[in-house]
């Protein structure tokens, strides 16, 4: 079970231990929206947590949730090398069977 994820804020040279937790937001679908958290570290660690991002908190998918919300900020992208719709699931291209 995911409980929290301790992030170290990037903003400057703070090295100070940041947590939040992620549970009530991940493996659940689409549960929040941007404008819901305060911070835009709170935001990315849901993305890391599901990068599949069901919340459609990396609407231009470079792997930052949330860029405007106020700091603290963790602008370390979440690795997606995969595509996926708006609600955020991720797109399969169908299998097309070779001509025989």
């Amino acid at each position: 079970m995911i409980a929290a994820i301790t992030l170290a804020a990037c903003a400057g040279n703070d090295a100070s231990e940041y947590t939040f937790d992620v549970a009530p937001y991940v493996h659940k679908g689409h549960v929040v929206e941007c404008d819901a958290f305060k911070a835009q570290a709170d935001a990315q660690a849901v993305l890391r947590a599901d990068a599949l991002d069901p919340n459609g908190l990396d609407r231009d998918g470079n792997g930052i949730a949330c860029p405007d919300l106020p700091k603290p900020a963790d602008k370390k992208p979440v690795h997606r090398d995969f595509m996926t719709d708006v609600d955020g699931a991720p797109i399969i291209e169908p299998f097309k069977p070779s001509p025989t």
